[in-house]
């Protein structure tokens, strides 16, 4: 009885104890939580699960690190909601006064992961309570509180918390994002942290926005796919395996917890597409693209200004929405290079004329543009192509569809023998953004128009004026004011 007695108060002590390395912590999960997180990476440029727990949990401790901000993108069931529960329980256990909200792209989101939590707290933290469990906030006693935030303006702009976990970004409300970029803040030891949770479902949506600014202002991105996740393969032949085009051994390395049955399972239920897009993380799913034939690593190289070859500018006119200037040249086997970009809102067409005129010394074959450039400005009375010219920038063009220029760009990319003919610098960094994300509306017909955004509608409509011009060059007017 005494033996039992003491076993209790060892783990009652450590379990207020607080770990101090990864390994401690995991352990310290898998004992009291219940949960043994995977901690093995086998995709080679992916982390794992356990990274991104280590990095919210160990962030307040590390005095090297000012921001505790991170990205992560992992599959469908690869545990995201769960352990992003795991890591407010700990915020609020072992991190005095922490306040964390939960806000999820949708109600659903955020319950789930508020539910994940309260499991915890009824199978063995309730002693860590200062108050009854609440439909959306828990008190503790080390002054922590989790509250579930509504998908609104108005609600995250009420708060001023250390720790927001954004769960299911893909589906935010852009507002509601902008909103809560600004509650986290730093004080009495803790870090401000906001925690960007999803799949990426789209080339277009949040995600992959916020993926691109984490890449370049250096924020931790934590990604993980299925082989991270799934649980080790012991006894299966590999040739009779329905995953083994996917896997090629990789289970045979995992140490998870997903069945593997559970995932040969959801990839008959899935297209091949959204099996990657959804579970592996390979690339976000291209269904509503415009351009689904682009391809970065067959389309993207270095092409430089070849002054032995014909030089062309194709532009598209904006003010608060960009200007536009691509500059092509077409090599000897018919190959289009599209060698530089120049794109700039909220300037006159006059800084434009003289930015694209002082760009490469060679003689212009032909510059097109958009057709309604032509068109007089009601409140300068005169239009962007006339003040072009009157710049030294003559310019010609002709009317066409969306559609007529949307299938000569896909003929470039690829030609019905399969073949590639369009090449781009990597310096147009716009225009292969633009390619990679033009899309359609949601919930669209198949018939209807790509959406006109704003962002990515400009540099391809540039590229459609030169296809359109270009291959039909016969039809092109080139009136003179």
């Amino acid at each position: 009885m005494r033996t039992d007695l003491n076993v209790n108060k060892i783990y009652a002590q450590l379990k207020k104890t607080r770990p101090l390395t990864k390994n401690d912590l995991k352990n310290y999960v898998k004992v009291f939580v219940g949960i043994d997180i995977p901690d093995k990476r086998i995709c080679p440029e992916h982390s794992t699960p356990m990274d991104y727990l280590w990095h919210c949990y160990n962030s307040d401790f590390d005095r090297q690190r000012a921001n505790g901000d991170c990205v992560v993108w992992a599959g469908r069931g690869a545990g995201k909601t769960i352990i992003g529960a795991v890591a407010t329980l700990l915020d609020c256990i072992f991190k005095p006064n922490c306040q964390v909200r939960i806000l999820a792209g949708s109600e659903r989101q955020a319950a789930k992961l508020y539910d994940y939590l309260q499991q915890f707290l009824r199978n063995g933290f309730k002693e860590f309570l200062a108050s009854p469990i609440r439909k959306n906030r828990c008190e503790f006693l080390s002054g922590a509180s989790v509250e579930v935030l509504t998908q609104s303006p108005a609600s995250v702009r009420g708060s001023h918390i250390h720790k927001l976990r954004c769960d299911e970004i893909e589906l935010f409300d852009s507002n509601v994002f902008e909103a809560a970029k600004f509650v986290t803040k730093s004080n009495n030891g803790l870090i401000g942290a906001m925690e960007s949770i999803s799949t990426m479902h789209r080339p277009y949506g949040l995600m992959h926005k916020l993926v691109n600014e984490a890449e370049i202002n250096g924020t931790p991105i934590f990604k993980w796919c299925l082989w991270e996740v799934i649980e080790k393969c012991v006894d299966r032949n590999c040739s009779r395996c329905e995953l083994e085009s996917y896997c090629a051994g990789k289970a045979k390395r995992a140490t998870g917890y997903l069945k593997i049955d559970d995932c040969i399972t959801q990839m008959k239920r899935a297209s091949k597409a959204g099996f990657e897009s959804e579970v592996l993380c390979k690339q976000p799913y291209l269904e509503n693209i415009v351009f689904a034939e682009f391809d970065c690593d067959q389309h993207v190289a270095e092409v430089n200004y070849n002054s032995s070859l014909p030089l062309y500018r194709a532009m598209d006119f904006g003010f608060v929405n960009p200007f536009v200037c691509l500059w092509i040249q077409i090599d000897g086997e018919g190959k289009i290079r599209i060698i530089d970009e120049y794109i700039k809102s909220k300037t006159t067409i006059e800084v434009h004329a003289r930015e694209i005129k002082n760009r490469y010394s060679g003689e212009i074959a032909t510059s097109f543009c958009d057709p309604a450039g032509a068109a007089k400005n009601d409140v300068t009375g005169t239009s962007a192509v006339k003040v072009l010219r009157e710049n030294g920038v003559p310019v010609r063009y002709r009317k066409s569809s969306i559609c007529e220029g949307v299938e000569l760009v896909r003929r470039a990319l690829r030609s019905g023998d399969g073949k590639a003919k369009l090449v781009i610098s990597p310096k147009c960094g716009k225009l292969i953004e633009a390619l990679s994300c033009y899309h359609y509306p949601e919930n669209s017909r198949k018939d209807e128009l790509p959406l006109k955004d704003g962002i990515y509608d400009h540099p391809i409509d540039a590229l459609r004026y030169f296809f359109v011009n270009y291959t039909i060059s016969s039809k092109i007017i080139g009136r003179r004011y």
